[in-house]
């Protein structure tokens, strides 16, 4: 069974201009749901914003009149944005094509090209998207999601035994301190 690799498609929506491109890192961590544009990995198991990179889709090095053209910018891990460099062979950008079309997941979360698209299969191998970091974090980010859940049922469910709600809220306190220590701005 295959999964949807993204729920939804980051989406540029910044129309501000600046001198300097890093200027825009808040309004592309905001755009893209604070996940690496390419992995949809969340930014704070790798540190936060201040460990994300902003890649330049077409590269400042070939392309410089693009180097503050907010339309060019990816909010990325740092992993994929120094793979990925000067490479100007094709890419899907993350905003403007839904990688759903191309990418899936396995019920572990890896990362797969679909078969017929060229263009995901070289990106899937020269950014190493088969990486075992990205289904880690993708099993992180499910574990938060059934926690939340799980506290949604308790909280509904009073005949659920004060052993299960006493591990719940043990479980919730631990991950959720851990999650902080990560996503401090430090």
């Amino acid at each position: 069974m295959t999964i949807d690799f993204r729920n939804d498609n980051p989406q540029r929506t910044c129309n501000k201009t600046y001198v300097n491109y890093r200027s825009f890192k808040p309004y592309l961590r905001a755009d893209f749901r604070m996940k690496c544009g390419y992995t949809d990995c969340s930014d704070f198991w790798f540190g936060g914003t201040k460990t994300f990179h902003i890649d330049h889709f077409k590269p400042k090095s070939k392309f410089p009149e693009l180097e503050t053209t907010y339309s060019n910018l990816v909010y990325c891990c740092s992993y994929v944005n120094v793979l990925k460099s000067d490479d100007e062979n094709e890419y899907l950008d993350p905003c403007e094509v839904n990688y759903n079309e191309h990418f899936e997941r396995d019920n572990d979360g890896n990362i797969f090209p679909k078969t017929g698209s060229a263009t995901a299969a070289y990106m899937h191998k020269n950014l190493k998207m088969f990486l075992k970091r990205y289904q880690i974090i993708w099993t992180l980010d499910k574990l938060i999601e059934k926690i939340d859940l799980l506290g949604e049922v308790i909280e509904k469910n009073v005949n659920v035994s004060d052993e299960i709600k006493k591990e719940y809220i043990n479980l919730n306190i631990e991950f959720h301190k851990y999650r902080k220590f990560l996503s401090k701005e430090q």
